[in-house]
């Protein structure tokens, strides 16, 4: 059986290492680009202080959040791999505004990992950005739907809805327009694959499909996994 059954296990493994590799880079390099770059040294005086931890214990944590935000970014690349393997779709190569692309240009979108990735004062670029990829008859992708995918939504309820960002030159909201909308991520993985429980699907085989490539050393505890899926729970539901 296929860990997913809309894109193929070698696809799948790929993009896994792929940002595996991205992980053990960042954890390898953190150390050394702690020292490079210059410290805030007014931080650590308060996270100590409220924290209770020392400065060595407080340098572990600082590294660990670099890496983290490493992965972070690494993350969402990642769902635009997934998606751009997904037969009838690609993903766009980087330095585009566009992200993904249904293969008869009928829908694009712009992927963004989490809500909050771009500022509020910035969404109105965005919303022209999308505006002018599928309006102006010089475009390549005049007359399609554009989609402003937040795989996670700031809550746990499902939207696919007209984007109207607010336009603070006017103090109003940009005009609805039915082909630029704004899609949570479940819903938008469903649209692409064709099946409801996409992103929970992918969310289940990732563990499982990481410790059996080899690209972690060792099996999820079910603790681990339980948890994991609360987490998940708490994100979309």
């Amino acid at each position: 059986m296929p860990y997913l059954p809309y894109i193929s296990d070698t696809d799948f493994i790929k993009h896994l290492n792929t940002i595996a590799d991205k992980g053990i880079e960042a954890k390898q390099n953190a150390p050394k680009r702690f020292y490079s770059n210059v410290i805030d040294p007014f931080g650590p005086i308060f996270e100590m202080g409220i924290l209770g931890v020392n400065a060595g214990q407080w340098e572990k944590l600082e590294i660990n959040r670099q890496i983290q935000k490493s992965m972070q970014n690494a993350v969402g690349k990642f769902h635009e791999n997934i998606l751009g393997s997904v037969p009838g779709w690609s993903k766009v190569e980087v330095g585009g505004i566009i992200d993904l692309v249904k293969d008869d240009k009928t829908i694009i979108a712009e992927i963004k990992n989490k809500y909050n990735t771009v500022s509020g004062g910035k969404l109105k670029d965005h919303y022209q950005e999308l505006s002018d990829q599928i309006n102006k008859k010089n475009m390549a992708y005049f007359g399609a739907t554009s989609y402003f995918v937040q795989i996670i939504p700031k809550n746990s309820a499902s939207f696919n809805k007209c984007f109207t960002p607010s336009d603070k030159s006017t103090g109003k909201k940009c005009p609805k327009d039915n082909k630029i909308r704004e899609i949570d991520g479940r819903s938008f993985y469903a649209m692409v694959t064709g099946f409801d429980n996409a992103l929970d699907m992918l969310h289940d085989q990732i563990p499982i499909a990481l410790a059996q490539s080899g690209a972690i050393k060792n099996a999820f505890p079910s603790n681990d996994l339980k948890e994991l899926s609360d987490y998940f729970k708490r994100a979309y539901f």
